[in-house]
């Protein structure tokens, strides 16, 4: 094939030596339930009330689920999300006008996939890894909050959930606003017990933490790591997924449609994507400079004051780790576009098209091939760093992939294989939306 020859001959060379190690027919593992940490049932129900509430965003206006909503498959179906002050869901969220309701940016980064996060193979979280396992850690993770990281989490999925709140684009709001964020500018620790005390308010919610956590005896017991543990038991056990034709290939060795059976052997073979998305949950949880076309806020800290995203190394500043992002997992891939970081691609074929040659691609990018919601004051900076010639040069400079002629009969069957890592049971999940939440808050 031609399609990706010396494909990855930029890549460290533990990252090749897999390419060989799979060959052209080989299969990464698939998995099952058992490979899941494990879950108390009425902690998965609470973490679906408590997902769903918007008591936990600072003006009471958003939650969990509008950025990860089962209607848009654990997503919001748009590249850059409306956050804080927004309202409907994903391609029809807006914004209002005044005050609270006016959104002063949108959401720097794509609404990563929810699939399989309670694997027990999972070590990072974010697109940039800001969390990650690391047993010398007090908490058992490494955060943005450092020490002032909560003991007790049951996992990095528990870790990640205490992070939205935080920030004032997601859900938290400014400082003006609501006591939540107030707190939060002080410390992480006084805005989550803000948060606790709010949901310690709501005698619903004392009888239910009572239930799920037999050492909360008192509405007084429930704190942060409560709440975040209940929300991680509800997605960890709600978007498990691995019943996919795949899946029934590796187990059973049920055949594939041909042309998905095509895109397996590139995949594996000379395609070489399973360099970086192998394993169960198809990714390696590393890092790559994927050279996606940037636009949207970006992502500003002390030395980066362009509206550009700098991945990785916003965690590490190690200019090493410029523009690198985590592998995605591809499970459920194609229920879950836009794709690419900030969501560059709409289109899957397009995705598949930019991992071939994301030179040529990158070139003929344009702003109609992402999908941002309609808000005119914001609209008109979308795509000011396109316009940087200096940066997009030092975009371009730093890629972990080298480009090939793209031939469109492989690109075919690469996309007839990622469909075929869709569950059958994907868009039917155990719990599901609530109808109603303790806090009495309307539910998207």
């Amino acid at each position: 094939m031609r399609i990706l020859k010396s494909r990855f001959a930029s890549l460290p060379p533990f990252v090749c030596a897999v390419a060989v190690i799979f060959g052209s027919g080989a299969s990464a593992d698939t998995m099952t339930a058992g490979d899941f940490l494990p879950v108390e049932a009425a902690q998965t129900r609470l973490g679906q009330l408590l997902f769903y509430d918007k008591i936990l965003s600072g003006n009471l206006n958003i939650s969990c689920a509008t950025c990860h909503h089962h209607s848009l498959n654990g997503t919001d179906g748009v590249s850059l999300g409306l956050g804080e002050g927004g309202y409907g869901l994903g391609p029809d969220r807006l914004s209002g006008l005044v005050g609270t309701t006016r959104v002063q940016e949108r959401v720097p980064r794509n609404a990563p996939a929810l699939w399989n996060v309670g694997h027990k193979t999972r070590s990072v979280m974010f697109h940039d890894g800001r969390v990650e396992a690391d047993p010398a850690q007090p908490s058992g993770f490494r955060t943005p909050a450092r020490d002032q990281t909560p003991l007790g989490l049951n996992s990095i999925v528990a870790a990640q959930a205490l992070f939205p709140p935080t920030s004032a684009t997601e859900m938290r709001g400014s400082a003006n606003d609501n006591e939540v964020a107030q707190a939060f500018t002080r410390s992480f620790t006084e805005g989550w017990e803000a948060l606790a005390a709010r949901v310690r308010a709501k005698p619903a919610y004392e009888t239910a933490f009572r239930i799920a956590f037999p050492h909360v005896r008192r509405a007084e017991d429930i704190t942060i790591v409560e709440i975040v543990n209940a929300i991680a038991a509800f997605e960890m056990s709600e978007w498990q997924s691995f019943d996919s034709p795949y899946d029934d290939y590796v187990t059973a060795g049920v055949p594939l449609d041909p042309l998905a059976e095509r895109g397996r052997q590139l995949f594996f073979g000379d395609a070489g994507c399973a360099s970086c998305h192998s394993g169960p949950l198809f990714t390696d949880q590393n890092y790559y400079a994927a050279g996606v076309p940037q636009f949207g806020p970006g992502r500003r800290f002390p030395g980066n004051d362009l509206p550009v995203d700098m991945g990785r190394m916003e965690t590490t500043r190690n200019p090493a780790d410029a523009y690198k992002f985590r592998v995605p997992s591809l499970r459920n891939v194609a229920l879950t576009g836009p794709w690419g970081h900030n969501g560059a691609y709409s289109n899957l074929r397009d995705m598949i098209r930019h991992m071939c040659d994301p030179v040529t691609t990158r070139a003929n990018w344009t702003p109609g091939m992402a999908r941002l919601p309609d808000v005119p004051w914001l609209s008109k900076d979308d795509f000011t760093v396109v316009s940087l010639a200096d940066e997009q040069a030092r975009q371009a400079a730093v890629l972990d992939i080298t480009p090939v002629e793209m031939v469109e009969a492989d690109i075919d069957a690469l996309e007839a294989f990622l469909n075929s890592l869709t569950g059958k049971t994907a868009l039917t999940r155990p719990l599901g939306r609530p109808d109603h939440v303790p806090s009495g808050l309307p539910v998207d």
